[in-house]
Formats: C-alpha cells, sequence, structure tokens
C-alpha cells in the first residue's frame, strides 16, 4: 500500500493530481493510472481504518467497472462474506424475536440471465479501499501518497497550482494539468474553486457502532442475511454482520450521539433481543444529507464523490454513484490528454452525471421515508391473533413500501445518459449478453470506442471509420459478432460504444467521421 511520503518527494508538476485517497480518488487514479496517465494521488490517511465500515454493497455496475479493470474476483476473496453466504434482507422484531417478512435475491446479489456479467459483492468499505490502494501501487503511472494533504488549490490558464502539507506543516506546490476533488464532505478543493453544496439534511440523528458479540450468532432465529431490519420500540434500528463469526454493524435510528454513548450496549441487547456479550470497537454518529454542489467543474478542477454530492445510504447508492464519477473522469481526462478527445468531453461531466447524481438523491431520500421507526406497531411480538394480525399487517406495509429498495436495479444499470455535448440524443449502457463461447460481451470490447457489427454493416463504411480513427489518434476496436445471431435482440446492425460501456450512436452501418468527432468532444 502506499506508504506515507514526506512532501518533498512529491514530482514538481503531474498530468493529474487527485485530492483524497478514499474509493473515489483510488478509482479515478486506476482508470487513469490504466491508460498511461500518470497521475499523483494525495491522501491524509496512512492506513485504512475499519473502525467504520461505511459502505457495504458494491452494485453490478461497480462490479462492471472492477470486472473491466481485472479486480473483481480479487475483490471477491477479500469480502469476509460470500455472495452466497446470504441473498436476503429480513425484517423482524429483534434477532431472536419476530420475523415480520423478508425480501430474497436482494442487491443484485443473484445472477439474472443475460442482464449483468457480474452480481452485486456485499464488502465493507475499507476492503474495496485497500484492494483499491493494492491496484494503485501496482500500475506504474500512478503514486499514492499518503499522510498528506491538500490545502490549497490555485488555478491558472493552463494549470493548477496545488498546495500539499505534511502533519508537521512543510508545504510543496505541485503543478497539475488537471486536478479532481475526491476529498469528501469537508473538501478542501470544493471550498477553494467556491463550489458550496445546495439541499437538506435529515432532522432525525442516527447512531452508528461496530461491535463484537462471539455469542450472537446463536440467538438469531431468521438464519443467515445481508441485513436485519429491527422493529421494536427499544432499538429501531438495522444491523447486519461484518463477516461469518463475532463482528456486527448497527444503526440505532433516531439516537443522537450522547444517547447512544450513553446507552450503547442496552442497544446492541434490544435488537438482539437478549443479553449479548457485546464489546463495542467503534462509534459514528451521523445525520443524512441530500445534498449536491452548485458546479462540479472550475475550469481545470472536477468534483467527484462525496465532495460532490451526499445521500443517505438507504439503498447502497452513494459510494457507487461515486465510482461512476471516477470512471466518467477518468477515460475522458485521459482522452484529452492523450490528445484524441476535446473539450466537449470535459464539458459533459457535470451534464451527464448531474442526473444520475440527483435521482439517486431522490431514490434514497424515498428509501429513508419507511425505517424502522416508521414500522412500529402495537403488538408485534404477541401469541395471539392480534399479534398475528399485526405481524400481517406490518409484512403488507414492508412489502409495499421497501420493495424498491432491494431491488432497484433500474436505477443501477437502466439509467439513460444524456444528452450532452458528446451524445446530443442521449445514451444508455450497452446491453448485456453472454456470448457462444460463453464470455461477456464486455470482455470483448476495446479500452477506447468499440465498433460492434451485430449483422449487415458495410466494409467500406467500417474501413472509413476506421482510417477517420487512426488520423485522429483515437483508438478503435472492430468487433465483429455477425456469427452470434444478436440483430434482434441489440435493434441495430452496427452500433458505436464509448470506453463506459455506453452506447453514443446505432445504425445500419459504420457511422461518419463526424458522429466519432461529436463522441470524442470535437464536434459540432
Amino acid at each position: 500500500m502506499g506508504s506515507s511520503e514526506p512532501v518533498t518527494s512529491l514530482p514538481d508538476s503531474v498530468p493529474v493530481l487527485v485530492a483524497g485517497g478514499g474509493p473515489v480518488g483510488l478509482a479515478a487514479a486506476i482508470e487513469l493510472g490504466r491508460r498511461g496517465i500518470r497521475c499523483l494521488v494525495v491522501e491524509p490517511r496512512t492506513s485504512v481504518s475499519h473502525a467504520r465500515p461505511r459502505c457495504k454493497t458494491v452494485n453490478v455496475r461497480s462490479m462492471e467497472h472492477l470486472r473491466r479493470w481485472g479486480i473483481a474476483d480479487r475483490l471477491r476473496e477479500r469480502a469476509p462474506l460470500p455472495v452466497s453466504w446470504s441473498q436476503d434482507v429480513v425484517f423482524c422484531t429483534a434477532l431472536s424475536g419476530r420475523e415480520l417478512s423478508r425480501f430474497t435475491g436482494v442487491l443484485g446479489l443473484v445472477p439474472d440471465g443475460d442482464r449483468y456479467p457480474e452480481v452485486g459483492q456485499q464488502a465493507p468499505q475499507y476492503v474495496l479501499e485497500e484492494l483499491l490502494r493494492d491496484v494503485v501501487d501496482e500500475l506504474p503511472a500512478c503514486t499514492l501518497a499518503t499522510g498528506l494533504s491538500v490545502v490549497d488549490v490555485e488555478q491558472g490558464v493552463d494549470s493548477v497550482r496545488v498546495t500539499v502539507a505534511d502533519p508537521g506543516g512543510e508545504t510543496r506546490v505541485v503543478t497539475a494539468a488537471y486536478v479532481l476533488g475526491c476529498d469528501g464532505p469537508r473538501s478542501t478543493v470544493r471550498e477553494r474553486i467556491g463550489s458550496a453544496y445546495t439541499g437538506d439534511h435529515a432532522l432525525r440523528p442516527n447512531f452508528g457502532m461496530v461491535f463484537t458479540a462471539p455469542g450472537l450468532w446463536p440467538h438469531v432465529r431468521h438464519g443467515r442475511a445481508v441485513h436485519y431490519w429491527v422493529v421494536n420500540p427499544t432499538a429501531p434500528a438495522l444491523i447486519g454482520p461484518l463477516d461469518q463469526t463475532d463482528a456486527w454493524w448497527i444503526i440505532a435510528f433516531g439516537i443522537d450521539r450522547e444517547t447512544g454513548e450513553r446507552d450503547a450496549r442496552r442497544l446492541i441487547d434490544a435488537a438482539a433481543g437478549t443479553p449479548v456479550d457485546a464489546t463495542i470497537l467503534s462509534t459514528d454518529p451521523w445525520t443524512a444529507r441530500m445534498q449536491i454542489v452548485d458546479r462540479m467543474r472550475v475550469g481545470r478542477v472536477f468534483l467527484a464523490g462525496d465532495a460532490a454530492h451526499l445521500n443517505p445510504p438507504f439503498g447502497g447508492h452513494g459510494l457507487n454513484t461515486g465510482l461512476g464519477d471516477a470512471v466518467d473522469l477518468g477515460w475522458k481526462l485521459a482522452a484529452v490528454l492523450d490528445g484524441w478527445g476535446g473539450p466537449g468531453l470535459l464539458d459533459s461531466y457535470e451534464q451527464e452525471r448531474r442526473p444520475i447524481q440527483e435521482r439517486v438523491i431522490r431514490e434514497a431520500t424515498t428509501n429513508m421515508q419507511v425505517l424502522s421507526t416508521e414500522l412500529l406497531a402495537d403488538n408485534l411480538n404477541d401469541n395471539d391473533d392480534a399479534g398475528a394480525a399485526a405481524r400481517r399487517a406490518a409484512g403488507i406495509r414492508i412489502q409495499e413500501t421497501k420493495r424498491q429498495e432491494f431491488h432497484a436495479l433500474e436505477l443501477v444499470l437502466d439509467v439513460g445518459i444524456g444528452p450532452s455535448p458528446v451524445i446530443p440524443a442521449g445514451g444508455a449502457r450497452l446491453r448485456h449478453t453472454w456470448l457462444r463461447s460463453g464470455r461477456s460481451l464486455y470482455d470483448e470490447l476495446g479500452p477506447g470506442f468499440t465498433l460492434v457489427v451485430f449483422d449487415g454493416g458495410s466494409g467500406a463504411a467500417e474501413s472509413h471509420l476506421r482510417a477517420a480513427a487512426d488520423s485522429r489518434g483515437v483508438p478503435l476496436t472492430v468487433l465483429d459478432l455477425r456469427a452470434e445471431g444478436l440483430r434482434d435482440r441489440y435493434g441495430a446492425d452496427v452500433v458505436l460504444v464509448r470506453p463506459d460501456q455506453c452506447v453514443v450512436w446505432q445504425g445500419d452501418h459504420a457511422p461518419s467521421a463526424a458522429v466519432l468527432d461529436q463522441a470524442r468532444g470535437t464536434g459540432g
């Protein structure tokens, strides 16, 4: 992993400086570094803390990106809970109490035919972050400098002067062609470029904890689950395992810091439904925020991830949306720095990402409207007819109000892109399929643009496009799939696909050079 760096060891200049080495900043560096673009990641933390697991869902789309980077299996090997361990979410009065309802096949954890090549993966954020650190260290073009902080950003016409400080206050200025602010909710980069959050805070506090309880599993009556929603008046909470033995996380809803720290063990016992010998490893008071910045780019400086947008965690979209930001920025900056991408690519970043970020905030906010606190009802634990009726009613409401939270693949996979300067009519993720060889269609796409020929086509038109790409330095792969019989599935003979697997054009023959120019950001 990146070790603590003396500030004097930093380069004088670099094409891209990434402020913040969390998952989003590291993902941006990987997207850049795999394309040979030198980048420097500046991160204050020397190591990744396990105290707060934060995001625990790496969704299907993020796993597709990890597959493209060749590291999806590496994450699965490190994840404490394999996908096979559980694909359920349970609602109950306590871990040892009554079951109210459950959802199966949640969060993209089960295959769905041809819809995607990778299922989701449950993993604490620190597991993903440690993997991404390792991958950045393996890329010759990337440098991860830990123990250092970005403290100032001064933008010029042709470059950005970034002041980096060590804990002792010694500073050094690094000049970058572009800067990515991936430095979280307290972003220095955001402050320096004059961008600001707009939006709201939730009114109700929450209290998170990580704890170990070696004797807890025998009391869990509901079998394995990704997590359990506890519906009881003493401790309305969300709780789940971090591993297969004794590590757990819990979010107690409506509990402030003072109450949580005073009553921590009581809250755990109430959620378990029985006294357990819990050892509390960390606490994390927080309040949900539904916010997005007024601008994500100023000149040569861009914002991504939590530095640009914040949403409630319900549904598991926050980190994954940030990874999408990183991929979008990464390939577009690489194209510009390589000389084949035009200014329209960078102009398209906010136009393409903002609608997705706003929709995620709306969906997560809707998910937050019904938590365990809203599902409380009398008689849920009673053994009589009133108890049975109360549980039936609770189960109906849970199914009606929470299903979308756990079955939201249309938000993950099917959100359209654009319109933008590079896709005037808008675009969408290329529909996935398994080829006759058993390989994923995505595995056959090139690192740049790919012209996929499903049927018909014109050899002359394809040759003209290839010649146009060569003359412009645009990486173009021509993928001939006419033998696969997929034309009807895709509704076109030929499609042009971007590096991020987004379709930018389709028709009955290869597009003109003008279409390619538009897609690479140099067209009118």
